[in-house]
């Protein structure tokens, strides 16, 4: 009725330490793996990712500095339209 633990039976070893072999270890290090090596950066490269960004920040810019003038020039005309009314 009690769940009691199992412990794990042992591993087999692998075929390489069946057939006389030693098994690996920590002792003989495995060959690093080489990683592909990316070019540096060069400032060529740096300054048109800036000057990309600023030319970007200033267009964003610019489409709010608009976006706010039309509304404003059509709060401006939708009050003077509507007061007309209303004498």
């Amino acid at each position: 009725m009690f769940l009691r633990p199992q412990l794990p039976t042992t591993p087999h070893l692998p075929a390489a330490a069946e057939h006389g072999q030693p098994p690996a270890c920590s002792c003989h290090p495995a060959p690093a793996v080489r990683r592909p090596v990316l070019p540096p950066a060069t400032t060529g490269a740096v300054a048109a990712v800036l000057v990309g960004g600023v030319v970007l920040t200033a267009l964003l810019a610019a489409v709010a500095v608009t976006a706010i003038s039309v509304a404003a020039a059509a709060l401006a005309l939708r009050s003077l339209l509507t007061g007309g009314h209303r004498r």
